[in-house]
């Protein structure tokens, strides 16, 4: 028995890092990543969601720091939201006319699909250097979903299909859509990991109530920002590090020009908590 056990702390993940939503804030990972490579702690494997999906991919990837900065800066912005579908209001006004279904959504997502395929490519999640666990929801059941093989663009954009706003993503056989829907920080998929660097963020509540879609992202971000808190709670031990970055203002979810800010951010945090990680991967030092 005791030779088992240690066979299997010798083959599980020294560092984990895990990346929930947080939108353009989720840069900060690959500020954190930087550090902890330099320092020799090069995360064994990375689990992401919704944006941390994408991110987490980036660095799985093998980019340095600086690289996935600049390819980030290129694959997120603004102008990913900004291509409506403008049959999707007339779904919403005659469902049953225009054919209201599953799939419906405010925005086309075509190009998401092309920067994230500009980006990955045909690249599969096992042939990437570093291990990566994309969590997406099963729009069926709502349950909770790991991929860890198939196309890494797939797998991302399924990752990050916010249900209303774009459509969902068929991925071997199942119609799956944003993580954050069913666990926004997937601790539980690093579990076998003797570091969990987890990199989470609370969504910003509307200042203000003043239409429907306010009221609906209020709701929404209260429900995830609860479940958030409360996977970190149940799976919270002293392998665990969670990351509470002090961004220094309200930062837009696509606003890319804070990116090199948080980028460094994420730096200065990683640098605080080393010596820290250090000892649990190495008790005795």
């Amino acid at each position: 028995m005791m030779n088992e056990m240690n066979r299997d702390a010798a083959n599980s993940p020294r560092v984990a890092m895990v990346l929930g939503s947080g939108g353009v804030r989720s840069i900060a990972a690959l500020g954190i990543a930087d550090v902890l490579t330099q320092a020799g702690l090069k995360p064994d494997v990375v689990v992401g969601c919704s944006s941390g999906a994408l991110f987490g991919a980036c660095i799985a990837k093998g980019w340095t720091g600086r690289e996935g900065l600049e390819a980030a800066t290129q694959l997120w912005s603004a102008d990913l939201t900004q291509k409506k579908r403008w049959r999707a209001y007339f779904e919403l006004i005659a469902p049953r006319l225009w054919g209201f279904g599953s799939d419906f959504a405010l925005r086309d997502a075509a190009l998401i699909r092309a920067r994230v395929e500009r980006a990955f490519g045909a690249t599969q999640i096992e042939e990437l250097p570093t291990a990566l666990r994309v969590v997406a929801t099963e729009a069926s059941t709502g349950r909770s979903v790991v991929l860890t093989r198939g196309r890494v663009a797939d797998a991302v954009r399924a990752s990050m299909a916010l249900p209303f706003m774009f459509p969902s993503v068929e991925f071997d056989g199942r119609r799956l859509v944003d993580g954050v829907i069913s666990d926004p920080l997937p601790v539980s998929a690093a579990r076998d990991a003797r570091a969990i660097v987890t990199v989470g963020f609370r969504g910003s509540l509307p200042r203000r109530i003043d239409r429907a879609s306010r009221l609906v992202a209020q709701i929404t971000t209260t429900m995830i920002n609860n479940l958030q808190e409360a996977r970190v709670r149940a799976l919270s031990d002293a392998r665990m590090f969670h990351f509470e970055l002090d961004i220094d203002r309200r930062t837009g979810l696509w606003e890319t020009a804070a990116m090199p800010r948080i980028f460094d951010v994420g730096r200065r945090a990683a640098e605080e908590q080393l010596p820290a990680i250090r000892r649990v991967l190495d008790p005795a030092t």
